[in-house]
C-alpha cells in the first residue's frame, strides 16, 4: 500500500453520493423508502457506509442527491449527519430533485443528478470530485484512490472489484492493460475479459469515480448537450472518456479498510431480499467478514438515545435468551429465545416465542408463541400470537414474500390480510 501524502488530497475533495434509486429488487422493503435508507446492521442505514467512508477518509464536503421516496432518507441524514460546520470549511448538502434546471425535469440519470447541481459544486471550489453510489456496504479509504488518480494523470479513476471472471456477467466490466489503464468498458458481458495478471478474474465497476472537478463539469455539460445521451455515468460518461481520454482502474483491495479480524476485502450489494438477509445474518458470526466493531473506522449514523437491551424470565420453557445474535438498544427479550438473529432498536419479543435466522427491523412487536425462522420483518410490524413462519413453504408463499431460497419478508399489510 502506498504511503499517504502529508497533505491529504481528501481535504480538497467533495464526495457526491447518488442516493436516488428505489432498489426494486428489495420488493416491499423499498415501498416506503429508497434503497440507501434501508436499515442495516442493527442501527445503521445502508447509506451510512458511503458517508462514513467519506468522513473517515478526511473528506469534509459531502453532497447527497435524493429522488425516490426520499423522506425517510432525508430525515435520517438531518438527524445523524448534521454535525458539519461551515466555519471549518465543512458542508453537508441534501440535494433532492427540485427541477432547478427545468420546471418539468427530475433527475434523468446518475450524470444528470450531478449536472443539475453544477452551480453548488462550483461554489465550493474543490479540486476533486468523488462520485459514490449510496447503496453498497463496504469500508474504503478514498484517499488512496485520489492519490492514484493524481499520480496516474487519469481523466477518471474507477473503483473496481476483482471477481471470478464468470461471476462478472452482471456487472460493468473493465478491459485493462498491464498498467490498469481501461481500454474498454463492457456492460454485463457474456464473456468478461480477464485481468492480465489474474486471467481467471475480472474487474467489475463499483460505481465509484474520481475526477478533477473541472474535467467532470466539462464532461457533464458536453453530455447534457447530447440529445441521444441517457445522462448516465456507466452508459454515457465513462464510455466516452474510455474512448477519448484516459481512464484507469483502481483495485478495491488497495484501499479497502480492514481490521485485524477481516481477512478478505468486503463489499456487498445488498439489493435482493436474500443478499440483504445474508449480509445481516453474517454479522452474528463469532468473527464476521465485516467488522463493525472497528473503532478506527467507525460507521457513523444517527445515534438514537435508547435504554439498554433487557432479557427477562428464567423458567424452563420461558427464558429470555440469545445465542449467536446481535441485539440493539431498547430491545426487551421477555421469555423469548433467539438464535442467529439480528434485532434493530426497540424490538419486543414476548414469552415462548422463538426466532432463528431472523432480521427484525426497529419497533417490531412479536406476540407470544410465535415461531419465526429465516425472516426479514419490516419496521413497526406487529406479529400476532402463535404465528408460525418457516415450516410450511407453500403457506408462507401465500401469506408473505418468500424467496426461492426460503427467506420470508413480512410487512404489516401482509399481516393485516391474515385470517387468524
Amino acid at each position: 500500500m502506498v504511503e499517504k501524502r502529508i497533505q491529504p488530497l481528501a481535504r480538497d475533495a467533495m464526495a457526491y453520493v447518488l442516493a436516488g434509486g428505489r432498489g426494486s429488487r428489495l420488493k416491499e422493503l423499498t415501498d416506503r423508502r429508497a434503497k440507501p435508507a434501508v436499515y442495516f446492521g442493527g442501527k445503521a442505514r445502508i447509506i451510512d457506509f458511503a458517508l462514513s467512508n467519506a468522513l473517515n477518509s478526511g473528506i469534509r464536503r459531502i453532497g447527497v442527491a435524493t429522488q425516490y421516496k426520499a423522506h425517510s432518507l432525508i430525515r435520517h441524514m438531518q438527524r445523524g449527519w448534521n454535525f458539519f460546520r461551515p466555519e471549518r470549511n465543512e458542508s453537508f448538502d441534501i440535494l433532492p430533485a427540485s427541477q432547478r434546471v427545468s420546471e418539468t425535469q427530475w433527475y434523468e440519470g446518475t450524470a444528470d443528478a450531478v449536472y443539475q447541481n453544477i452551480d453548488i459544486i462550483e461554489d465550493y471550489g474543490v479540486e476533486y470530485m468523488v462520485i459514490l453510489a449510496g447503496d453498497h456496504v463496504y469500508k474504503m479509504d478514498y484517499e488512496y484512490m485520489l492519490q492514484q488518480h493524481v499520480d496516474s494523470g487519469a481523466d477518471v479513476t474507477i473503483g473496481c472489484l476483482e471477481v471470478p471472471r464468470m461471476e462478472a456477467v452482471g456487472f460493468g466490466v473493465m478491459h485493462v492493460n498491464e498498467k490498469d489503464e481501461i481500454k474498454a468498458f463492457v456492460e454485463k458481458p457474456a464473456n468478461p475479459p480477464g485481468i492480465p495478471d489474474k486471467p481467471d478474474f475480472a474487474l467489475a465497476s463499483m460505481g465509484i469515480y474520481v475526477f478533477r472537478t473541472k474535467f467532470l463539469l466539462d464532461a457533464l455539460r458536453r453530455d447534457a448537450a447530447d440529445p441521444n445521451s441517457s445522462r448516465d455515468f456507466g452508459k454515457d460518461i465513462i464510455p466516452y472518456i474510455v474512448q477519448h481520454g484516459k481512464a484507469v482502474a483502481h483495485r478495491f483491495a488497495k484501499s479497502c479498510v480492514r481490521s485485524d479480524f477481516e481477512h478478505e476485502p468486503y463489499w456487498r450489494d445488498v439489493g435482493t431480499i436474500d443478499a440483504y438477509w445474508q449480509a445481516n445474518i453474517d454479522l452474528t458470526a463469532i468473527v464476521p467478514e465485516l467488522d463493525i466493531y472497528d473503532k478506527s473506522w467507525p460507521i457513523w449514523t444517527y445515534a438514537e438515545i435508547t435504554p439498554p437491551a433487557k432479557f427477562v424470565h428464567d423458567d424452563e420453557d420461558r427464558r429470555g435468551s440469545a445465542t449467536s445474535s446481535v441485539v440493539s438498544g431498547d430491545c426487551i427479550i421477555s421469555g423469548a429465545m433467539l438464535n442467529k438473529s439480528l434485532l434493530f432498536t426497540g424490538v419486543r419479543a414476548n414469552s415462548f416465542s422463538k426466532l432463528e435466522g431472523a432480521v427484525i427491523l426497529p419497533n417490531v412487536k412479536i406476540g407470544r408463541r410465535a415461531q419465526l425462522k429465516n425472516v426479514v420483518i419490516d419496521h413497526g410490524v406487529v406479529i400476532p400470537e402463535g404465528l408460525v413462519v418457516g415450516e410450511d413453504p407453500e403457506l408462507d408463499a401465500k401469506r408473505f414474500r418468500r424467496t426461492e431460497s426460503g427467506i420470508c419478508l413480512i410487512t404489516q399489510p401482509m399481516i393485516d390480510k391474515l385470517d387468524i
